[in-house]
């Protein structure tokens, strides 16, 4: 027994297909490559600890703990109801000057994480992106 499928119909199931084909090699791409980074993560998490020593050390304004207070307020205001268990700063761009100085923190939970700007906006930190 044969079904007759119109052209628009066999076209719509070919891009159904390639799309779910492509959904699951996407997964499967980014499994992949957490597993290749995961072992380069506390690198990096290590190496913007240090650029934060670096930072308060050159020029005031580069305090931890004001700008995880800032960080933790932005996920709070965005997010209301996501739980995290810990905030990485992962991140610190300390340019000349105090203008273009940027953080990042990456905020980790049972359900994924979430990622933090932090801007300088003359001596004290805000929040300029929550991804």
């Amino acid at each position: 027994m044969f079904v007759a499928l119109s052209t628009l119909g066999i076209i719509l199931i070919v891009l159904a297909v390639l799309v779910v084909f492509f959904f699951i090699g996407g997964l499967l791409g980014a499994r992949r490559r957490d597993r290749r980074q995961a072992g380069t993560y506390a690198e990096h998490v290590a190496a913007a600890d240090a650029a934060l020593q670096q930072a308060r050390a050159s020029d005031r304004g580069w305090h931890r703990e004001a700008m995880e207070a800032v960080a933790r307020d932005a996920i709070d205001d965005t997010r209301r109801d996501w739980d995290y268990t810990d905030l990485h700063l992962v991140l610190v761009d300390d340019r000349p000057g105090t203008e273009e100085d940027r953080a990042q923190f990456v905020a980790v939970g049972p359900d994924g994480e979430c990622r933090v700007i932090l801007a300088r906006e003359g001596d004290r930190w805000v929040a300029e992106r929550v991804e």
